[in-house]
């Protein structure tokens, strides 16, 4: 992987009022939940990465009633403040079907934003660990919204542009505060960087291979069909529910999280992106790509006259969009020996390229699932962008040894 371009000019700045007292509290009241939410806007307003979520994004996952995650789960939100200005903020949370299949004594923790404020960061992370510690429990993954269905990781390469939709952004900064609180890397996640092929069509080898899956008598490719919408996203909730399963830190999702979270892409979902295999007419495998929202809602920001005159922007924005990301792709374990997934990218990759795609990105890949690295790198793909899961031991950090009495230097 080559190194990053230079970043631009901004970086996000320490706290101004790093002297001031620091405070780390849970998050009670509407003024708490306010500055929590709008922290991450505050801190990387500046930054001309930093892309902005759409109306409700920035508050969606705290809001207990909505998120279905609170129907499965508990999770505690901090803030930090210096005096009055708020610098940082962590969930903390605990989900019984991570803990079922992962670690028995394993928490989570997300969410995290903060200033270049070591302090801030540190008194964040110890209250975490704290609230998890406090349940019984030994270690604590993340970050990760409250779990891998929602945006995971923290970019530590690849800090040259603006996150594509549904991956996590955050200043240059953040894996110097995760080292210096004593968290250490669990996972990285890579991203490929796939520019549009000639006519959409695959290198060679991949192209053969996807031919060879496609001629199989019993395998029919066909595109998601509109007539039959929910039918088809059940196929892709039941099929990815088989695929994941084993997969890293994966907990099967309940019938209401998996509707919350298609309600959320619908206005994106365009049916020429999203294929399935058939064998013998059953869907055993599908890929699910988006148009990269993030460019168009990079064009919605920051305009003078704020809301209204952004969403006069965003028609236009969306027609600009040049690329696609490649979200997920599933194959039932029974038929993933049939080569299936060299099939569905290349017939969304043709798709992409008829709609006008300049390029796309396979992302979310984990750094040891050699099956998915190997595609992404077959379709042309180019490793450009990391994000890291971290993880540490709650155990109670040691206290410094005091000083003795009659040694060097104490007061007598």
């Amino acid at each position: 992987m080559t190194a990053s371009p230079a970043r631009p000019a901004h970086t996000a700045a320490a706290s101004p009022t790093a002297s001031a007292p620091l405070t780390v509290g849970p998050v009670r009241g509407r003024a708490d939940t306010a500055a929590f939410t709008a922290l991450p806007r505050t801190l990387h307003r500046g930054d001309p990465y930093w892309v902005p979520p759409a109306r409700g994004g920035l508050r969606a996952p705290t809001d207990r009633r909505r998120n279905p995650f609170f129907e499965v789960g508990a999770a505690e939100l901090f803030l930090a403040r210096r005096g009055r200005k708020a610098v940082g903020r962590i969930a903390a949370a605990v989900d019984s079907r991570y803990q079922a299949l992962h670690e028995a004594r394993g928490g989570l923790f997300g969410l995290f934003e903060c200033a270049d404020d070591p302090g801030a960061a540190s008194a964040l992370f110890d209250a975490a660990a704290r609230w998890l510690r406090a349940r019984g429990l030994e270690t604590m993954l993340g970050p990760l919204g409250f779990s891998v269905h929602d945006e995971c990781g923290v970019l530590v390469e690849g800090f040259d542009g603006p996150p594509t939709v549904m991956m996590p952004y955050n200043p240059a900064h953040y894996p110097a505060l995760y080292a210096a609180c004593g968290l250490a890397k669990a996972k990285d996640l890579l991203s490929w960087r796939v520019p549009m092929p000639p006519g959409g069509e695959p290198p060679e080898a991949a192209a053969r291979a996807a031919r060879w899956a496609a001629d199989t008598p019993d395998v029919r490719l066909r595109p998601l069909d509109p007539c039959r919408r929910d039918a088809d996203l059940a196929a892709v909730r039941d099929i990815y529910a088989d695929a994941w399963s084993g997969n890293y830190a994966f907990v099967p999702m309940t019938g209401r999280e998996f509707s919350h979270a298609m309600d959320r892409l619908r206005p994106l979902v365009r049916p020429e992106l999203v294929w399935f295999a058939e064998v013998r007419g059953e869907p055993v495998a599908f890929t699910f790509w988006l148009p990269d929202a993030n460019q168009a809602l990079r064009a919605a920001r920051g305009m003078p006259l704020g809301r209204l005159l952004g969403r006069l922007h965003m028609p236009r924005a969306v027609r600009r969009i040049d690329r696609v990301r490649v979200i997920l792709t599933g194959v039932r374990a029974a038929h993933r020996a049939r080569g299936l997934t060299a099939a569905l990218l290349a017939e969304a990759q043709r798709s992409a390229f008829r709609l006008g795609y300049a390029e796309s990105e396979f992302s979310w890949l984990l750094e040891d699932n050699r099956d998915a690295n190997r595609y992404a790198e077959a379709f042309g793909g180019v490793l450009h962008r990391r994000h890291r899961l971290y993880r540490r031991d709650l155990a109670p950090r040691p206290a410094a040894p005091a000083v003795p009495a009659h040694a060097p230097g104490a007061r007598r």
